[in-house]
């Protein structure tokens, strides 16, 4: 006899906390969320129980264009049924094309592209990369900043909690405050590889610097003959209203990082793009930093399906104006609650909430997935809520998720008032 969901998502939740982390199954059934995912298409996710969600939480910002967009999924079909990995001998016509795309849309004249599996191993080659340019130790990244959890890529994040338990990191790095110019100049200098920046922090808790930061960065990178790494990770493909976070500074990196919507929702994927400087390690050997599956035909066919999408669809100018949309419900809902919001914020659909505290923000999640609506915290500072929804949401959508806001701010202040 088959099993009902609610003997599914028991037998699923004792496996999980078995097997994978009991310390996260218990979190995420406290929080609300007993069930298992079954299908999804667009903004929407079906669970077992056939209860539909809209998914504001959007892979940590990976589904620029929703689950399954039909057009990477037909390219990917396409090419399982031909080749999905590579031979390494023979040439790679999927992995060439992506590779020759990247290289006509990201900013300024970056050349070269390597491929790996996500942004952490992407950040990872980025920062060896600029120890091989510039023959310097030295790295200097942002407080809160986060770009992954491979050791390199942790030895530049911001966040002690998750650096602690593994050191000692890679040595040599300078945290600045982040927005501030004149700290990063501060300690900039001789010995410094690179300095790598988010356009926006993402798990930082999507704190936006002020205009012209970037453009600042760039030109101390200049002057003391540093590597400038911009991770686009999270901000790339379309996210904050242009195609790249950089582009709102009119700023041209060294090496960018790129992961996330690379994979239209459908695969993983990453990158480090560059320019011909910062490529130099590989001119004497083209295998001295290598992925097995990186550029695998299958994932750079949903990579190419994924970025024309995106360009032709018009999907940066789609997320900056509905991003408006969703920044102005928020702002209005949050009006009568001071003692429970500090700020709303965001750039395009990459948008935050700033509770007092992260007790008031894991009550709002919990409150929001009664209402069948996933969102997420930061991790690097959970008293803010966070929304990345795909960028082909509807107006209609981005209202019921308002309308969901509201009243799980009034349920809390209820709450709490009691």
């Amino acid at each position: 006899m088959p099993k009902t969901p609610d003997e599914i998502f028991e037998e699923t939740f004792a496996w999980h906390a078995k097997h994978l982390s009991p310390a996260q199954a218990t979190l995420l059934r406290f929080a609300g969320f007993e069930s298992v995912a079954d299908h999804a298409q667009g903004c929407i996710v079906w669970d077992v129980h056939g209860r539909e969600y809209l998914d504001f939480q959007g892979c940590y910002g990976a589904l620029t264009l929703g689950h399954c967009h039909p057009l990477v999924v037909a390219a990917v079909e396409e090419q399982l049924h031909k080749m999905p990995l590579p031979t390494h001998m023979l040439f790679n016509r999927p992995k060439a094309e992506l590779a020759a795309l990247l290289a006509e849309i990201t900013p300024g004249n970056l050349q070269y592209t390597f491929f790996c599996n996500s942004g952490a191993e992407a950040v990872e080659g980025a920062i060896k990369l600029a120890r091989a340019a510039t023959g310097r130790t030295g790295y200097v990244t942002t407080i809160n900043s986060f770009h992954g959890k491979t050791m390199g890529a942790l030895s530049v994040s911001g966040r002690e909690r998750y650096q602690k338990p593994f050191e000692p990191l890679i040595p040599d790095v300078s945290r600045v405050p982040f927005g501030d110019p004149e700290a990063l100049e501060r300690v900039v200098g001789e010995k410094t590889a690179a300095v790598i920046l988010e356009p926006i922090q993402g798990e930082g808790g999507v704190i936006i610097p002020p205009g012209g930061y970037l453009r600042r960065a760039r030109k101390i990178c200049d002057t003391e003959g540093a590597l400038l790494i911009i991770d686009e990770v999270q901000t790339g493909f379309g996210r904050t209203g242009r195609l790249f976070g950089c582009d709102h500074d009119g700023v041209v990196p060294d090496i960018i990082a790129l992961a996330k919507a690379l994979g239209g929702g459908v695969m993983p994927i990453g990158a480090i793009v560059a320019r011909p400087e910062a490529w130099k390690i590989f001119k004497d050997d083209p295998y001295i930093h290598t992925s097995t599956f990186g550029g695998n035909p299958l994932a750079c066919a949903a990579g190419l399906a994924a970025v024309k999408v995106t360009i032709e669809g018009g999907l940066p100018e789609r997320a900056r104006a509905l991003g408006e949309r969703l920044l102005g419900g928020l702002k209005t809902s949050v009006q009568a609650y001071p003692h429970l919001v500090t700020e709303v914020r965001g750039r395009g659909l990459m948008v935050g909430v700033e509770f007092v505290s992260s007790d008031h923000a894991t009550a709002v999640l919990s409150e929001m997935a009664l209402r069948r609506i996933l969102t997420t915290y930061s991790l690097n500072r959970p008293e803010v809520m966070r929304l990345a929804p795909p960028l082909i949401v509807t107006e209609d959508q981005i209202d019921r998720v308002v309308e969901a806001f509201s009243k799980s701010l009034a349920a809390v202040d209820k709450l709490l008032h009691e």
